[in-house]
């Protein structure tokens, strides 16, 4: 499996620095383990049709230290099984960024992303060219590279995959 380009819409903007992804689906629901429950849960505070507005393959843009505190993963569960398939933040979090690189789920660090895009513009992730590009307005900019380690997990769509690579590879 290899880690294909993303295209979709911008679904949400979290401006929020240091946003805490638990408040996606909110602190007391974040031991649901019903999928579908917990994405009913899901992003009610911030868009109540969020659910419903979400197409497969739009994604989610962040601020700085997008995914401070905890980094549980029932919020980005919920948000992959609506359809969310990326995030792209001005930064990250270092646990986040483990966790759901871990989980397969791509994640492109890109500075500047908030004055790139606006809610609902279409915008494409080139992993080979290291751009992200808002085809709405014709604009792009730079992504930071993924990392040979982080882009081997994503291309094996996450950390069982890429040990079991790994362990083929060593036989």
């Amino acid at each position: 499996m290899a880690l294909e380009n993303l295209r979709g819409r911008v679904a949400f903007i979290f401006e929020e620095v240091n946003f805490d992804v638990d408040q996606i689906v909110g602190v007391k629901n974040i031991k649901i383990t019903d999928i579908d429950e917990l994405a009913d849960a899901a992003m009610q505070s911030y868009d109540p049709d969020f659910r419903t507005s979400v197409r497969p393959g739009d994604l989610i843009i962040g601020a700085d230290n997008f995914g401070y505190g905890h980094p549980h993963y029932p919020p980005m569960r919920a948000m992959r099984h609506i359809g969310i398939t990326g995030v792209l933040a001005e930064s990250f979090s270092p646990g986040y960024w483990r966790g759901e690189i871990s989980m397969g789920f791509p994640q492109a660090t890109c500075p500047g992303i908030l004055g790139l895009v606006e809610r609902w513009d279409e915008i494409e992730v080139d992993w080979t060219a290291n751009e992200v590009r808002n085809l709405t307005k014709g604009t792009s900019l730079a992504i930071e590279p993924l990392s040979k380690a982080d882009r081997a997990m994503l291309d094996a769509g996450g950390l069982i995959g890429y040990l079991q690579n790994q362990r083929q590879s060593a036989t």
